[in-house]
């Protein structure tokens, strides 16, 4: 999947409110084919579950995860 598409994937999941915080690190996101869980490990490193993570090393919902994160710190409190 070419950058500018996943990002634009990662986008409209984050937008519409399928990313999910379950726990500190642990994230469902509701995907087009799925539910999937992005966790983040000690080092800041993020993985998922889903198939394309689990080929190819990057998907739309760990990119998802990073800007529904980065939105909800750059609200104010």
């Amino acid at each position: 999947m070419p950058v500018d598409r996943l990002l634009e994937k990662a986008r409209k999941l984050a937008e519409s409110g399928r990313v999910e915080q379950l726990a500190a690190g642990v994230y469902n996101v509701v995907g087009d084919h799925g539910t999937y869980t992005v966790a983040q490990d000690y080092t800041g490193k993020y993985s998922c579950n889903c198939q394309g993570y689990l080929q190819k090393r990057k998907c739309s919902h760990i990119a998802a995860v990073m800007l529904a994160t980065k939105q909800h710190k750059r609200k104010p409190r």
